[in-house]
């Protein structure tokens, strides 16, 4: 059937042909640690479609979701030829928009991507194959037929420099930049670009060939950052990956694609927390940043501005020192479209932040949330840090607020169309899908996001110069920045007198083995992302506990799966 009552039901947001199985995904999925990017297999275990395979089909999903680094997997997927056929949304999306239009941009590897109304997305879901071609989708053998128009142009405005850049007149690389932003600027709806102060690079994690391909491309067409550019965690500990027993084969190019980045201008900080760095954005500043929780701390607590940057498009702005007005930089961007009122039980300690985030994002996957019923806590920025982390997992939004908390609660509130509550009883379920698991552990992961002084003094004052169990491992992952300091302050030697060992550079979501230590499969940590995330990348047991419970199962190998106090 046609589904075309005298409208159009699709538009083309990247064009190209291709004709695949349908495989129609229920929720938002994060390419990062949701698929295998050797395979386009969905890894994440937590997805309905957990075991289903990517490659070559019709993809259908509401959006995407979580990290940043999606539109990297999906370069590697394309590089490989493992990609999916096409990609079709139910509504906006740009981390995997963008990895196609830098797949085609740079590489000629097109795969369509589409945005479908309602109604004829519901149709093309029922469908068992469908052909994508520049005017239309086709389905069944012609059973269905739905057109595909162009977007809307709404009239980007580039300003003389752009438009310079876009002529070549600073370079094929800033050109090559101006011309992805472009793309994606007019896939946004934006009509200008604007200056950003900073940038923070996310794709210096090493998650295939196809990163390094793409700063090994722009390095030699001359790139060179033209603000202050930080970058993220990297995949190893630089200076030491070789005596840690990385075999070169990962540990060369991951080392030389942080080299890449730094040798076109960034700053070798190497960490997924640059909001903890020296000077970190200000109220209102507008920022151009990727890796999702900095993005959703940068907006929620700092006030700064930033949309959700993907993969590349974090390089291209740093090139340019331009981003798209769209999004999280404009008011309308930012206000709050979903209220989520959390009952929170009396004395709640550290561990609900984590939750509380996991699950807001679960009620809120597709738009900013006013977080209401923790006005009397007390969240420390430790606190705040987790929570945006856990949050940045299950939504694909760039911020949240939350009432008597965050700087905008206030001001872009507003008027939330809906209201969805997590009852007392959604946050016992919340903890224990993140933390069923053997009791006997086999590593204490900390650090997911990048921990910091106090969290680091934090398990040294537990652990109060005890030892660690013999048959455990006990990894603190942390910034260059706070390992030194944890050195002067004399954190760093108590931990090591415990046996705790403090890597610098990489996070756990970009750690390998045998950094990742070889006996382990059962992992406890208290991070909420890596607790989503960890099954998926690393093939173990990943269960989230409190504190205490990592400090118990540090001491003694074991922690029982349990509600904390408070939830009890």
């Amino acid at each position: 059937m046609n589904v075309t009552p005298g409208q159009d039901h699709g538009t083309i947001v990247a064009s190209g042909a291709a004709a695949g199985p349908v495989v129609v995904l229920a929720e938002p999925l994060s390419f990062w640690g949701g698929v295998d990017p050797a395979t386009g297999t969905v890894i994440d275990v937590h997805h309905p479609a957990h075991g289903a395979s990517l490659a070559g089909a019709v993809v259908l999903m509401p959006t995407s979701r979580g990290s940043c680094s999606g539109s990297g997997v999906l370069l590697e997927l394309a590089l490989s030829g493992r990609n999916p056929a096409a990609l079709i949304f139910a509504g906006p999306e740009d981390t995997l928009t963008l990895g196609a239009i830098v797949a085609s941009e740079m590489f000629g590897r097109r795969i369509p991507v589409a945005r479908l109304s309602a109604e004829a997305f519901a149709t093309l879901s029922c469908a068992r194959h469908a052909t994508i071609t520049s005017d239309g989708i086709s389905a069944d053998g012609g059973q269905v037929h739905i057109p595909l128009a162009a977007a809307a142009d709404a009239g980007l405005q580039l300003s003389s420099s752009d438009r310079g850049m876009l002529d070549g007149k600073d370079g094929i690389a800033a050109q090559q930049a101006m011309r992805i932003l472009v793309a994606m600027a007019s896939q946004q709806g934006a009509t200008e670009l604007l200056d950003v102060t900073r940038a923070h690079v996310d794709g210096c994690i090493y998650a295939g060939p196809a990163n390094l391909v793409f700063a090994a491309k722009m390095e030699e067409l001359g790139a060179r950052v033209r603000i202050p550019t930080t970058m993220n965690a990297i995949s190893v500990d630089h200076a030491n990956w070789r005596r840690q027993g990385v075999a070169p084969e990962f540990g060369e190019p991951a080392a030389r694609l942080a080299e890449t980045y730094v040798r076109m201008g960034c700053q070798a900080s190497f960490t997924c927390a640059p909001y903890t760095l020296r000077e970190p954005p200000r109220f209102g500043e507008p920022i151009g940043w990727s890796e999702s929780n900095a993005v959703i701390f940068a907006n929620s607590v700092l006030g700064a501005r930033t949309a959700k940057h993907p993969d590349f498009l974090d390089f291209c702005i740093a090139v340019t020192g331009r981003a798209p007005l769209a999004g999280a930089f404009l008011d309308e961007g930012r206000r709050a479209r979903r209220t989520v009122r959390v009952e929170l039980p009396e004395g709640a300690d550290s561990a609900a932040w984590p939750l509380i985030g996991y699950l807001a994002g679960l009620a809120s996957p597709d738009r900013i949330p006013l977080i209401k019923g923790l006005a009397k806590t007390q969240p420390t920025r430790d606190d705040l840090k987790a929570l945006c982390a856990a949050f940045g997992t299950t939504s694909a939004a760039a911020m949240l607020h939350i009432e008597g908390i965050t700087p905008e609660a206030d001001s872009l509130g507003g008027v939330p169309e809906d209201e969805v509550v997590i009852t007392r009883e959604d946050l016992a379920a919340g903890w224990r899908k993140l933390s069923e698991g053997p009791a006997d552990v086999d590593l204490v992961a900390i650090g997911s996001p990048h921990a910091s002084l106090d969290e680091c003094r934090a398990v040294a004052e537990r652990l109060d110069g005890r030892p660690v169990g013999t048959a455990i491992a006990v990894i603190i992952t942390a910034g260059r920045e706070v390992v030194a300091a944890a050195e002067v302050d004399g954190t760093l030697a108590r931990l090591a007198r415990s046996g705790v060992a403090i890597i610098p550079d990489l996070c756990w979501c970009s750690i390998t083995r045998p950094v990742f230590p070889e006996q382990a499969k059962v992992v406890l940590t208290n991070s909420g992302k890596y607790a989503h995330y960890g099954p998926g990348l690393s093939g173990c047991a990943v269960r989230l506990g409190t504190l205490d419970d990592c400090i118990e199962a540090a001491l003694t190998g074991a922690a029982p799966a349990r509600l904390p106090a408070w939830l009890s």
